[in-house]
């Protein structure tokens, strides 16, 4: 991983497909998506539904499922979101390809999807594989910067083991935590979400799953980008049925 390979962003085809001219669409499909999820349809069946009947295509259908969220949902996690104020003297749990990949892809001006939680969330996708990309170390060093304005007292990042190439990262993480002297420590586990969804900490993550099942979160995507301008193509799905006037941080 010595040699970053290209960039951390858009499908050849998203310039196309993530055009404004396709959001209302989109926005339309999210609402009906949330409408039948709270109505007792499973997600796929669901999901299905909603694209076959927007016609939209397969990365399209990813946006709109990973932007939805129930009302019941939106605010449950709403209740529990910690502000950047109350970050200061605590310990921060990172879910780190969730966080860092997202950053990632701001840098190199890809899409970023704004949910009804006010969270950003990519459609690139870990896949099993991680590989360093241009954006890895400034993506790192805008994090660290905004825990460090933060008052984070110590901030711990979990990777996938099975993902390949997590014990490079946890090198690069500790190797750049010591040169800025930031609290950092890295765990390699199986299971991140588990070990997240159940910490009494405070957890950084956009992971849906983990964001029902924790006791406290914080938007820290949303952090670093509201303190960095980025060339990020931002696509705003969220509609007001389901969140849609939930701060970003």
């Amino acid at each position: 991983m010595s040699k970053p390979p290209s960039h951390r962003g858009a499908a050849p085809e998203d310039n196309e497909l993530f055009e404004p001219r396709h959001w209302p669409a989109m926005r339309a499909a999210l609402s009906d998506l949330i409408w039948l999820l709270e109505r007792g349809y499973s997600s796929t069946s669901a999901l299905e539904l909603v694209g076959n009947h927007y016609e939209l295509t397969r990365r399209q259908r990813l946006a709109v499922s990973r932007c939805a969220a129930t009302t019941a949902q939106v605010s449950s996690r709403l209740q529990r979101r910690m502000s950047p104020e109350q970050l200061r003297g605590q310990n921060l749990w990172v879910d780190g390809f969730n966080v860092l990949m997202a950053i990632e892809v701001a840098l190199s001006g890809g899409v970023l999807l704004l949910g009804c939680d006010g969270c950003y969330r990519d459609v690139a996708g870990v896949h099993g594989r991680y590989r360093r990309v241009t954006e890895t170390l400034p993506a790192l060093e805008l994090i660290g910067r905004t825990l460090a304005e933060c008052g984070v007292r110590e901030c711990r990042w979990y990777l996938d083991s099975p993902v390949s190439n997590s014990g490079r990262l946890k090198t690069i993480l500790r190797q750049i935590a010591g040169r800025n002297g930031w609290n950092w420590e890295v765990e390699l586990v199986f299971s991140p979400d588990k070990i997240l969804a159940e910490s009494k900490e405070i957890v950084a993550t956009a992971d849906s799953a983990i964001l029902d099942r924790c006791q406290r979160w914080v938007n820290l995507a949303g952090l670093v980008l509201q303190r960095q301008p980025t060339p990020a193509r931002v696509v705003e799905l969220r509609c007001g049925q389901a969140g849609g006037d939930a701060r970003l941080v």
